[in-house]
């Protein structure tokens, strides 16, 4: 069953049109069932153009190009603060409503309306770039994309109490309510220390408006 924004008496209403805002949530069965028939589907697509070693270091670039983006994009365009009510209206709509719910569980994954044209857009790039062996990479920074958007729906929704996951949990809970000014990364935390934005002290917590935050995710 898809997931409607009735699931959730309280969630954000991000547009009046029903249609449009059924489009804006999605649950974590969705997101697996969607990405698991367009990952094989980019794969084959680049099937043939290069030899396997080419494939595995294409796909290893596509990968790192994403860390990069993942960062970049969540402290620059996430972020973004302007006076432009348009330019407002969208970081609110992509990201900043996050924020006002950070538990939401059907808006802790990114919907493929985002994620799908972005997607294209990049495969568009590195297309006329590097042309076909350019799929191999879309093929390693989509996966990319994946991993980081379970992992920051894990985040959000899961334990995580092992010592990889507490330290991934720790490291986003104290961008959420510490200082949002800091620890962009989701994955590549090492992003952060490089461009000098690790959150390292822990303050009091900031806690969202009927939201709970444990200790562990302020960063005990």
């Amino acid at each position: 069953m898809m997931p409607t924004p009735d699931d959730n008496s309280n969630r954000l209403v991000l547009f009046e049109n029903q249609a449009l805002e059924k489009l804006t949530v999605i649950s974590v069965r969705w997101f697996a069932l969607v990405w698991s028939l367009l990952l094989p589907l980019i794969a084959l697509a680049g099937w043939g153009a290069v030899s396997v070693f080419e494939g595995l270091a294409l796909v290893g670039a596509g990968l790192l190009l994403w860390t990069l983006f993942e960062y970049f994009a969540h402290r620059y365009l996430f972020h973004w603060e302007t006076s432009w009510r348009f330019a407002r209206d969208l970081v609110f709509v992509i990201h900043g409503n996050h924020h006002e719910q950070p538990r939401d569980v059907l808006r802790n994954l990114m919907p493929p309306i985002i994620s799908v044209p972005v997607g294209l857009a990049i495969w568009a790039l590195l297309y006329a770039l590097a042309g076909h062996a350019g799929t191999w990479m879309l093929l390693g920074f989509m996966t990319g994309y994946v991993l980081y958007d379970i992992t920051h729906y894990a985040c959000h929704q899961w334990p995580m109490r092992s010592g990889l996951g507490r330290m991934l949990k720790r490291h986003h809970m104290r961008h959420h309510f510490n200082d949002e000014g800091g620890n962009f990364a989701i994955t590549a935390l090492f992003w952060d220390r490089v461009f000098g934005t690790r959150v390292d002290r822990v303050r009091r917590p900031k806690i969202a408006k009927g939201d709970h935050v444990s200790a562990l995710e302020a960063g005990d």
